[in-house]
């Protein structure tokens, strides 16, 4: 969820996520380190690993310097660990590092879209340059009867996190909040030029 107000306010939408809430609002909170806190998002996702149901939590805070990253997976008990367990991190980026801010947003029936219509989803996707993705394939030419070896085309692009918020997920209202936080980064990093 999204707002711009106080820690206890980011600790209530971690504690409403119902994933692990004293995990991770004790680490988000050391991340903080006392800042105010401008927006954030917490968004917990559910997926399948074989036959079992897998759980994570994001978390995103915006302070006035920096976007704070959390991210915390939850393991069944296995070989290496006789017990179910979580692991969680955090990642501090300072905000005139953020070089990226990318929305893409997905409307059903385009053609009869009005403004201020919410999207089916929204995905955030941030970057920072501390993840590269590099996609190679053959490069090519236009005669087919060409048999040269022309070397790899390809793209690199930067993207550190990505989040996907769906109504068919999470709700409308997920999705709205997902696109108040963009808004908020965006704007949050215009300023840094």
């Amino acid at each position: 969820m999204v707002h711009t107000t106080t820690v206890a306010d980011l600790r209530a939408a971690i504690e409403r996520s119902g994933y692990y809430p004293e995990l991770v609002a004790e680490s988000i909170e050391a991340a903080i380190a006392g800042e105010e806190v401008s927006a954030f998002l917490v968004h917990h996702e559910a997926t399948f690993d074989r036959d079992e149901l897998r759980r994570h939590v994001t978390v995103l805070v915006l302070t006035a310097n920096r976007l704070v990253v959390g991210h915390t997976d939850d393991a069944p008990a296995d070989e290496a660990n006789p017990t179910p367990y979580a692991v969680t991190s955090t990642e501090i980026v300072p905000l005139s590092r953020i070089s990226s801010v990318a929305v893409s947003r997905t409307v059903a029936n385009p053609d009869q879209h009005r403004a201020g219509a919410p999207p089916q989803d929204v995905v955030l996707t941030l970057g920072w340059g501390a993840v590269s993705r590099l996609d190679l394939e053959p490069a090519g030419c236009a005669d087919p009867e060409c048999e040269a070896d022309h070397g790899f085309t390809g793209t690199a692009s930067a993207d550190d996190l990505s989040v996907r918020v769906s109504q068919a997920g999470e709700g409308q209202e997920a999705v709205r909040q997902a696109l108040v936080f963009a808004g908020a980064v965006s704007a949050a990093t215009a300023t840094r030029g």
